[in-house]
This record gives structure tokens, sequence and C-alpha cells, in this order.
């Protein structure tokens, strides 16, 4: 299926728009999306509260195994820390980009707004659809988790399992916003819904069709 025209979202009949989203509110709009109940909410919340607790629990350990004299667990888990707030980043912000040119986008930019710790990919007036919206929100958690994963399995046994286990849980951290702005779709999840971004108003907006039509 071909998807509308932005301005077929705006100016024809069949769709109206559900929310428009200023991008330096974007924290405030997920904290509000993520506030609603929905069993994806639920279900990334717990995962979450998981991850946090097996990066604490592992953090912990390692400190402890440095005052024990054994330090090369500590140091992986810094190490670990500086590359989740650092490359980690553009990593992440890159598989946005490459899950929007897969959906067709032509133009990308890439930002931040530094205050708030936001980093974002975009493409500019491209439209996509639920599907499409799914792969880029997603790309991230599933890539890096794959990752890591295969990491913390062939580094069981070495220290520097607690670099793959510590950048497996805090980079659930990053994906609070993908999930947030994936959560509309699934609030109407028998409706067809799209969403677009424009640059210049530094906006994303969001449709449904309307069902009588």
């Amino acid at each position: 299926m071909i998807n509308p025209t932005i301005d077929e979202l705006q100016n024809d009949e069949k769709y109206e728009k559900l929310a428009e989203l200023s991008h330096n509110q974007i924290k405030e709009f997920v904290i509000n999306q993520l506030s609603q109940p929905s069993r994806m909410i639920t279900g990334y919340m717990l995962y979450q509260v998981m991850m946090i607790i097996t990066g604490l629990f592992f953090f912990a350990r390692a400190v402890i195994f440095a005052l024990r004299g054994i330090f090369d667990p500590l140091y992986y888990t810094l190490a670990a820390l500086v590359f989740t707030f650092t490359f980690l980043i553009f990593f992440h912000e890159m598989l946005h980009g490459l899950a929007l040119k897969i959906t067709g986008a032509k133009k990308l930019s890439f930002g931040a707004y530094w205050k708030k710790f936001i980093f974002y990919a975009e493409a500019d007036r491209h439209v996509l659809n639920r599907n499409q919206f799914k792969l880029v929100a997603l790309t991230p958690l599933v890539v890096v988790k794959s990752l890591t994963a295969i990491g913390i399995l062939l580094f069981f046994a070495h220290p520097v399992f607690y670099f793959f286990i510590f950048v497996m849980s805090a980079h659930s951290l990053f994906c609070a916003g993908d999930i947030g702005l994936l959560s509309i779709f699934y609030r109407y999840k028998n409706e067809a819904i799209f969403t677009f971004d424009v640059k210049a108003e530094k906006r994303s907006y969001f449709f449904k069709r309307v069902s009588d039509h």
C-alpha cells in the first residue's frame, strides 16, 4: 500500500490529526506516553527494570572483585560506561537512519537537544505508516540487544562479559523515546496511522485514516 502524501493527510477529510509534537518538548511527550497504560508499555517497563537491576548487580559485582584485587571486571565495566555515552549514542542513531533509508527516506539529518540529552535521526517530510515506524523505532533495540547477547554468550567466562552486560543494560534506557512514540500506533491498533517530521518546523505529526470514509 502506498502511503498518503503530506498534502492528503493535511487536507483530505479522510484523515484526522491525532497529535502534533514539538521536538523541544519530546521528553515531556514521551513521559506522558509512557504513563499511559498498555501491554506494550508495561512490557517495556518490566524489561527496563530488569535491565537496570541486572546492570547494577554486575556493576556491584565488579566493584567487589576490584576490592579483592581483581580489577579486570571493573575496567571493562568502566569502558562500557564510556562507550555507552559516546559511540553507542552515535550507533543508535545511525541504526535509526539505516531503517529510515530502508523505508525509502531520501534526506536524513541528525541532531541533538544537548540540555535534555536527547538525540535524533530525522527524515524531513517522509511519511511513515505503522509497520515502517515500527521498523525505525525498534531497529536499535533489536540490533544492540542481539549483538550484546552474542558477546555475552561468547565471553561468558571472560571479564569482557562485563562490558557487554553493561551495554545491554544501559541501552534499554536509550529506547524509552522510541517506545513512547511507537505506543501511539498501538493505542490505535485497529486503525491506519501515519506520521512525518517537518525539519523546518521542528515538529512531528501523527494522523489517522477516518474509518467511516
